[in-house]
C-alpha cells in the first residue's frame, strides 16, 4: 500500500507556523504562503506562511531597541551562560520529538538519524560548547612598542550587533542551533528564517529558545521565501547575516550586504572530492564509504558530501564493484520505519534537476548504474536511485556542478600530483577525502588541497571544530572558538599613562 506520513503528522500535532517577533507568537498578516509537503510521499504537511517586509521590518526593529537599548549585549557571562545551558537542556529533553519533527520536513531516515547522531540532542551540544566561551571571549593586552609617549593598548571582544541567520532544509538541527547558540553567546541578538521546505523542527527550535526566558527581541523566528529573505538582508538595522545555502543566493547576499558593509558568513555548495589511493588499508571499505555519502542518509543532498571519487587506476574498477556493492544495501521506504536508510529528492523540481544532470552525464562517462526511479509504492514521492558515472573527464559537466542528489562521478587518475590537481579543478572548496594506508601521503595530499576540511580514511562533524569553505564554498568558518569571532567586533582600547 503508499506510504503514509500523515498519522506521525497528527501525532506531533504540527500545525501552521506562527511568527515569533519582539516575545510574542503572532499569525501571519499576509497572504502568502507554501504547501509544505513530506517528500517521501508528497503528502501536505501544513500550510507555511511567509513574513512580508513589514513584518521583517517590525522584528529587526524590535532586535535594533533589544541589542541598543535592552540588559542582553551587557548581561554578566554568568547569566548569560545560564540561559544557554538552559535552552541545552530543553534541546535534550525534547530531542525525539525534534528528530521525528525534522523527518516529517524532509524525510531523512528516523533510525539513521539516531545512529549518527543527527538529533535533537546535537542541538543540546552546540548550545553547550558555545556556552562555556561566554567567559572566555577575551582580548590581548599589548605591551608599548616604542618610547614615545607612554601608551597601553587593551583589545576587547564586543557583539557585532543585529544578526540575521538564514538555514536551509536539509539539517534544522544542525544549522539552527550552529547560527543561533554562538549569536547569543557573544550578546547579539539574532532573528532566523528558516526554509519553507523544513520548518517545523526549526519552528519547535524557537519555541524551545523563547522558554528560556529570553528579553523580548533578543530571539525571534519566521518563515518566509526568498523575498522574506531578501527584505531581512537589505534591512538597515541587521549587522550581520549568516547564511547557509546555494552560491546563487550566497552571491546575492553578498552583493546586498555590501550596501551597507554588512558583515557575512556564507557557507556554500560543495564539489568535494574523495582521493582513494592504491595503498588504502581496505579498499571495499573505502568504497563503500564514498558511495554510501551519496546512496545512504539524505541521498547526496549535503553540501559536504565527497560526490567526485578522484581513483588510482590500480585500483579503479575493483573500487566501482565495491561501490556497486554498496547500494544493495540501500533500503527505501517509510522515512520513520527502522529499515530505511535513504532520504528521497526535497522536492520535483530538485528531482527534475537531478534528472537532468544524469541525461547530460550519458553524453560524458560510462553510467555503471542507477539513472532511475523506484515505482510501485513509491512513486508518489520524489525517490531516485544510487547512481554512479565512470570513466568520467575533470571538465565534464557532471564533475564540475552540484548535482545535490544520489550521483558520484569517479574519474581516474595515475600520480599524486595528478589527484590533487583534478581535486582542485573545481570552483568549490569545502571538503574532501583522502584514503590512503600513509600519513605522509595524507599529510602531502592534504596540504595540496584548496579545501576548507580534509577527512583522512574517514570524516565527522563535531561543534568544537571549524568548518567552512574555501573558493565559491563560501566565506568564514562556523564551529568553536571561529564562531564566536563570527559574531563578534574587535575593539583597541588606547590609554595614555601620563594622565
Amino acid at each position: 500500500m503508499p506510504l503514509s506520513v500523515l498519522t506521525v503528522r497528527d501525532t506531533l500535532g504540527v500545525t501552521s507556523n506562527k511568527f515569533l517577533i519582539d516575545g510574542q507568537w503572532v499569525d501571519a498578516g499576509g497572504t502568502r504562503s507554501h504547501q509544505h509537503r513530506n517528500p517521501a510521499t508528497n503528502e501536505v504537511i501544513a500550510e507555511i506562511p511567509f513574513a512580508e517586509p513589514d513584518e521583517v521590518d517590525r522584528a529587526i526593529k524590535s532586535a535594533r531597541r533589544a541589542f541598543d537599548e535592552g540588559p542582553w549585549p551587557k548581561m554578566k557571562a554568568a547569566e548569560r551562560t545560564k540561559v544557554l545551558l538552559r535552552i541545552a537542556d530543553l534541546f535534550d529533553k525534547h530531542a525525539d520529538e525534534l528528530t521525528r519533527l525534522q523527518t516529517l520536513d524532509n524525510a531523512i531516515p528516523y533510525a539513521v538519524s539516531n545512529r549518527v547522531g543527527f538529533t535533537g540532542e546535537l542541538g543540546g551540544h552546540i548550545f553547550r560548547h558555545h556556552a562555556g566561551w561566554i567567559d572566555k571571549i577575551t582580548g590581548h593586552s599589548y605591551p608599548q612598542f616604542t618610547d614615545n609617549v607612554p601608551m597601553r593598548m587593551v583589545s576587547v571582544r564586543e557583539p557585532v550587533g543585529v544578526t540575521v541567520g538564514i538555514t536551509p532544509w536539509n539539517a534544522p538541527l544542525l544549522q539552527f542551533p550552529e547560527k543561533v547558540a554562538p549569536a547569543l553567546a557573544a550578546g547579539c541578538t539574532i532573528l532566523i528564517k528558516s526554509s519553507e521546505f523544513a520548518p517545523h523542527a526549526s519552528t519547535r527550535m524557537a519555541e524551545l529558545v523563547q522558554e528560556a526566558d529570553l528579553p523580548p527581541g533578543v530571539f525571534q523566528y519566521l518563515t518566509g521565501d526568498g523575498v522574506t529573505g531578501d527584505a531581512l538582508v537589505r534591512h538597515p538595522g541587521v549587522d550581520k547575516i549568516s547564511f547557509t545555502g546555494s552560491r546563487a543566493v550566497g552571491e546575492h547576499i553578498q552583493s546586498v550586504a555590501a550596501q551597507g558593509i554588512k558583515r557575512v558568513t556564507l557557507e556554500l555548495g560543495g564539489k568535494s572530492p574523495a582521493l582513494v589511493f592504491p595503498d588504502v588499508p581496505d579498499l571495499k571499505a573505502a568504497a563503500h564509504g564514498v558511495m554510501g555519502m551519496m546512496s545512504m542518509f539524505l541521498s547526496g543532498q549535503v553540501c559536504s558530501t565527497t560526490s567526485r571519487a578522484i581513483v588510482h587506476r590500480d585500483i579503479y574498477e575493483e573500487f566501482i564493484s565495491h561501490a556497486q556493492e554498496q547500494v544493495q544495501t540501500v533500503r527505501f521506504g517509510d522515512p520513520f520505519a527502522d529499515t530505511t536508510t535513504s532520504a528521497p529528492i526535497i522536492n520535483p523540481r530538485q528531482l527534475d534537476k537531478i534528472q537532468g544532470f544524469v541525461d547530460q552525464g550519458k553524453t560524458e562517462g560510462r553510467m555503471v548504474f542507477g539513472g532511475t526511479r523506484p515505482g510501485g509504492d513509491l512513486e508518489q514521492g520524489n525517490w531516485y536511485n544510487p547512481t554512479l558515472f565512470a570513466d568520467v573527464g575533470s571538465n565534464a559537466t557532471i564533475a564540475q556542478e552540484e548535482i545535490f542528489g544520489p550521483v558520484l562521478t569517479v574519474i581516474p587518475f595515475e600520480t599524486e600530483e595528478e589527484a590533487i590537481r583534478i581535486a582542485n579543478d573545481s570552483q568549490y572548496g569545502l571538503s574532501a577525502g583522502i584514503y590512503t594506508g600513509s600519513n605522509g601521503r595524507a599529510w602531502r595530499v592534504g596540504q595540496g588541497l584548496r579545501t576548507g576540511t580534509v577527512g583522512v580514511n574517514g570524516y565527522s562533524f563535531q561543534p568544537n571544530s571549524p568548518f567552512g569553505g574555501f573558493k565559491a564554498s563560501g566565506l568564514g568558518r562556523e564551529g568553536g572558538f571561529t564562531s564566536i569571532e563570527a559574531f563578534t567586533e574587535l575593539k583597541t582600547m588606547i590609554f595614555n599613562l601620563n594622565v
